[in-house]
């Protein structure tokens, strides 16, 4: 750690846009709403700067490395700023989509009586969220975490006359605080065994502990990393308890964008940040793993059955963290960075574009349709898929044998890309559009292991891993994992031949439905905290 003049003003640089954020956020609401306005323009101004000086701060990081900034507030306790190349990535990431948000959110509510409220909310969650990210320590991380949650919701209750949107927001809130209540054990636990909150403290005691080669059945370091992978989970909207991010369709389109391409990344950040710490662990890895995957899974089948753009959306959302949970499960961290910035971009898009999706549609051209023409097509898709990963393992090193990681990920790879040239080749009537589709999904191939290369190197030149996959039980988890997704793809390509049948007809009622969890979880918060259809709920 270093407070020396280069760390200090790039420390200054990162922080005063979260800050200054932070600060428009308290502001009256009523007075923002009587200059509703210039509330709105001035918190996009505020965002737009606030990118400017992040990239201004990262490019000065260059030149100084690391930035690890603290001033001692009462004994072990700092106030600090934290920025290394994940934190780098990530600002720079939700800085970027906080900039298009608020600035899109000027013309989008415009009239609206409520919409200082909104800016007013936006800038204390997107300010909230900043400070995740350039967080020197858990209790200023924890706060952050609990901030951004607490300013979400009132977004999520920016028509409070609607009973939907209060029982989603409710729902969220009960548990964001199951999620806080898990981080709040961890500080505790945290510094019981490591006397310090700092990250570099945590992470040097980390190194140590892998370096000295830390049993497995540790008991004091697995229950800490089990209530991380619990923390992460909640937080991402991960099965059982992810009912509640569908339903979050009430609110202003702005917050669906910030929120499935921002905020609820906050879980995979977590466990990304104390990968050193969470990866001493191999058991709470395995069960992030399966969760993730299961998770995965379940939502992009039902995801299918919705004709709505903005709940299919938000179900792809749920199995987008349920698969970077499955990354960080399984140590697979690059791409787990690969993959927030990635999915991040995409559904901010998205939602923000939703509006629009029906004429799109009706000006897309698509190829006509034609029955699918048996196994061979699909056979033939395999082999094209599998000969395209291994040649591009094979161009950026990438041993696969040392890797079960990249291995079982890659697999996944190859499943998605003979799903894709398959729907291709056995449907298309058009050569050239065959044939050019082959080489795009080639360019892919090649792009995924140019960025997997590069993200890498993100975390630095220690492969934090999941040292169980090395095991039997990591084989038959592995095993396991490939099956599911497996699974999936037989019912992706068996789908025209079972639509008419009535057991999967049955069966497309029940996924329509979630499988009735949603249901469950509505029914419990509304005996926990009944829903009155009023016109309004309380809101500061």
């Amino acid at each position: 750690m270093s407070n020396e003049p280069p760390q200090i003003l790039i420390a200054g640089l990162t922080a005063a846009g979260p800050l200054t954020l932070l600060a428009f956020g308290l502001l009256p609401a009523k007075w923002l709403n009587h200059h509703s306005r210039i509330a709105a323009h001035t918190v996009a101004q505020i965002s737009l700067t606030t990118l400017t000086l992040t990239l201004a701060a990262l490019v000065a990081r260059v030149y100084v490395g690391t930035v690890d900034v603290h001033y001692n507030v009462a004994g072990p306790l700092h106030l600090g700023v934290y920025c290394d190349n994940l934190s780098a990535v990530v600002l720079t990431l939700v800085a970027f989509l906080l900039a298009v948000v608020t600035r899109y959110s000027v013309h989008y509510l415009s009239g609206d009586p409520g919409q200082g409220r909104f800016s007013k909310w936006l800038g204390l969650t997107g300010g909230s969220v900043l400070a995740i990210v350039i967080s020197g320590n858990l209790i200023q991380f924890a706060l952050a975490w609990s901030a951004t949650s607490l300013s979400l919701h009132q977004l999520l209750l920016f028509y409070p006359e609607r009973p939907g949107a209060v029982l989603a927001a409710r729902k969220k809130f009960i548990i964001s605080r199951m999620g806080d209540a898990s981080l709040l054990a961890v500080i505790v636990l945290v510094f019981h065994k490591f006397q310090t909150w700092d990250f570099t403290g945590i992470f040097a005691a980390a190194r140590q502990l892998h370096a000295s080669g830390l049993p497995s059945d540790a008991g004091d370091i697995s229950v800490i990393c089990f209530l991380l992978v619990a923390g992460a989970m909640l937080k991402s909207a991960q099965f059982p308890f992810h009912s509640w991010l569908p339903d979050t369709m009430e609110t202003p389109t702005p917050v669906s964008a910030l929120m499935h391409a921002g905020i609820i990344n906050a879980g995979g950040f977590l466990i990304i940040r104390l990968s050193p710490l969470v990866t001493l662990s191999p058991g709470a890895m395995s069960t992030l793993a399966l969760f993730g995957a299961f998770t995965a899974l379940f939502a992009s089948l039902v995801m299918l059955t919705h004709a709505s753009v903005k709940r299919s959306l938000a179900f792809s959302t749920v199995a987008q963290m349920g698969f970077m949970m499955l990354e960080c499960g399984l140590g697979a961290f690059g791409l787990a960075v690969l993959h927030l910035v990635a999915h991040s971009l995409y559904k901010a898009h998205a939602f923000l574009a939703s509006g629009s999706i029906i004429s799109a549609a009706k000006s897309a051209w698509a190829p006509p349709e034609r029955a699918t023409s048996g196994r061979l097509p699909l056979v033939g898709a395999f082999v094209m898929a599998g000969g395209m990963a291994l040649g591009g393992a094979w161009v950026f090193g990438r041993d696969y044998r040392q890797e079960p990681a990249s291995l079982l990920l890659g697999c996944a790879f190859v499943m998605a890309l003979a799903y894709a040239l398959w729907n291709l080749w056995s449907r298309s009537l058009n050569r050239k559009l065959a044939v050019f589709g082959t080489a795009l999904t080639g360019a892919i191939v090649v792009v995924y292991f140019w960025l997997h290369k590069i993200f890498d190197s993100v975390l630095g030149e220690k492969p934090w891993e999941n040292t169980q996959l090395h095991s039997w039980p990591g084989l038959v988890l592995m095993a396991t994992l490939l099956l599911l997704f497996l699974f999936v793809l037989i019912i992706q390509t068996e789908l025209p031949n079972w639509a008419h049948r009535p057991f999967f007809q049955t069966v497309y009622v029940h996924a329509r439905n979630g499988f009735y969890f949603n249901t469950l979880a509505n029914r419990t918060v509304t005996a926990l905290w009944p829903v009155k259809h009023t016109n309004h709920e309380p809101n500061p």
